[in-house]
C-alpha cells in the first residue's frame, strides 16, 4: 500500500497518491483464534492517530519515492554485509501514511495469531471479549501508529508472504526532530527493515517456526490462565522490585511450559533485532555518510520524551525491544569479530542453531555449542 496522505502538504495542490486505500480490500482480516475485533482496533487506532509534519506536495511526493528507491538500495548493501539472499529477487517496499501502517499492522497481526487454539466462551462473553480487545489494541496502535518508522511483516501483504512497510510520515517527523539528512536517514532506517526481510526471505524455515511459538504461545497461555492470576502478587511485588520492568513482570506470569516458549520468542527476536541493527551500521559512512551522528542522535531518542511517553513505553514493552536491540547487536558483533559474518550466518542452519538467552548475554557459550568455523 503506497499513500502520501500522511504528509500534510502545503499549497493548493495535493501530490497525486501513489495507491488508493482500495488495494487494502482484499486484505481484511479473517476471523482468528483470538477473541479481537480487528475492525475496531484498526478504526480505534485511526481515530487517535493525529496528522503527519507539514510539507510542500512536492517533498511529499520526492520523501515516498526516496524511500521506496531506498528499500531496494538498502537490501543490495544489507545482501553484501550478510552474504545472505543471492539469487532471489529484490523486492519493492510499501510507502504507507499512519493509517495504512494500522491496516497493515492489523492484518498482519490477525495472520500471525490465526494458528492460536483458544476454547470457544459463550456468545455473550466472546462479543464482549473482542470488543474490549479491539478498543485496547486499537489505541496501542493508535500510539505506536505515530513513532514506527518501519516494519517488516513476515505474514503480510496481498498474498500474506511479507511486506516491508515504511510509514513516510514518521520517517519525516524523525528525520526533522534529529536535524540530520533526509537523504541519509531514509536509507538508514530501511537498511534496518531490509535486514529483516531478508532474514525471512533468505531463511526458508523462520517464517513457519516464528508462526508456530507464537501460535503454541498463545495457546497455553490461555491453558493457564488460572495459574497466571495465582502468580499475579507474587509478580507485582518482583517488578516493583525490579523498577516496573513490562517484560520481566510479563515472564513472571508465565508458567513453566508458558517460559520455555517464551524463552525461545524472546531470543528470536533479540537476535533478529540485534542482527538488523549491527547490519545497518556496519554498513558503513561509506554509504551513510552521517550515520555516527545518526546512532548518537537515534539512540538518545530512543530514551528521551516526557513522562506520559515514557510512562507508555515501559507499558507497551517499547522499553523492553530497545534493551533487545543491545544485546542481539552486542552477540551479532562479538560472533562476527570472532569466526566473520560466514561463522555468525551458522545461526540460521536450524532453529537448533539459534542462540538461547543465555547464550546471547554469553556468546562464547553458543560458540563453543555450535562451533562455526572462521569465514
Amino acid at each position: 500500500m503506497l499513500a502520501t496522505s500522511g504528509l500534510r502538504t502545503v499549497g493548493a495542490v495535493q501530490p497525486e497518491p501513489l495507491a488508493t486505500d482500495a488495494a487494502l480490500a482484499d486484505e481484511s482480516p479473517q476471523p482468528t483464534g483470538l477473541p479481537v475485533d480487528w475492525a475496531l482496533a484498526a478504526r480505534t487506532a485511526a481515530r487517535l492517530l493525529p496528522p503527519g509534519p507539514v510539507v510542500t506536495p512536492e517533498e511529499a511526493l520526492a520523501s515516498v519515492q526516496r524511500l521506496r528507491a531506498d528499500a531496494v538500495v538498502a537490501e543490495t548493501h544489507v545482501r553484501a554485509v550478510t552474504g545472505l539472499g543471492e539469487g532471489t529477487p529484490l523486492l519493492a517496499a510499501d510507502v504507507m501514511d499512519r493509517p495504512g501502517w494500522v491496516r497493515a499492522a492489523v492484518h498482519g497481526m490477525s495472520a500471525l495469531t490465526a494458528g492460536a487454539s483458544l476454547p470457544l466462551p459463550s456468545p455473550a462473553a466472546h462479543r464482549f471479549a473482542t470488543t474490549t480487545a479491539g478498543l485496547q489494541l486499537g489505541a496501542v496502535l493508535g500510539f505506536l501508529g505515530t513513532r514506527v518508522l518501519g516494519q517488516y511483516d513476515p505474514f503480510g501483504g496481498a498474498d500474506g508472504n511479507g511486506r516491508l512497510a515504511l510509514v513516510a510520515p514518521n520517517v519525516v517527523a524523525a528525520q526533522q526532530a534529529l536535524n540530520v539528512p533526509l537523504d541519509d536517514f531514509g536509507l538508514w532506517v530501511c537498511l534496518h527493515e531490509a535486514t529483516h526481510r531478508l532474514q525471512f526471505t533468505a531463511v526458508p524455515w523462520l517464517r513457519e517456526y516464528f508462526s508456530n511459538e507464537v501460535s503454541q504461545f498463545l495457546t497455553v497461555s490461555e491453558a493457564s490462565a488460572a495459574g497466571m492470576l495465582e502468580r499475579l502478587p507474587t509478580a507485582l511485588r518482583v517488578a516493583r522490585q525490579s523498577g516496573g520492568d513490562s517484560a520481566a513482570l510479563i515472564e513472571l506470569l508465565q508458567g513453566p511450559e508458558q517460559r520455555l516458549v517464551l524463552d525461545r520468542l524472546l531470543a528470536m527476536i533479540t537476535l533478529l533485532e540485534g542482527h538488523a541493527d549491527h547490519v545497518m551500521d556496519a554498513v558503513g559512512p561509506a554509504v551513510v555518510p552521517t550515520v555516527a551522528t545518526i546512532r548518537e542522535r537515534f539512540t538518545a531518542r530512543r530514551r528521551g520524551g516526557g513522562l506520559v511517553e515514557r510512562l507508555l513505553r515501559a507499558l507497551l514493552g517499547v522499553e523492553a525491544k530497545v534493551r533487545q536491540y543491545a544485546i542481539g547487536a552486542k552477540f551479532t558483533r562479538y560472533v562476527v569479530d570472532e569466526v566473520g559474518m560466514g561463522g555468525f550466518n551458522k545461526v540460521w542452519t536450524s532453529p537448533e542453531t539459534l542462540p538461547s538467552r543465555s547464550e546471547l548475554a554469553n556468546p562464547t557459550a553458543w560458540l563453543e555449542r555450535v562451533a562455526p568455523a572462521k569465514a
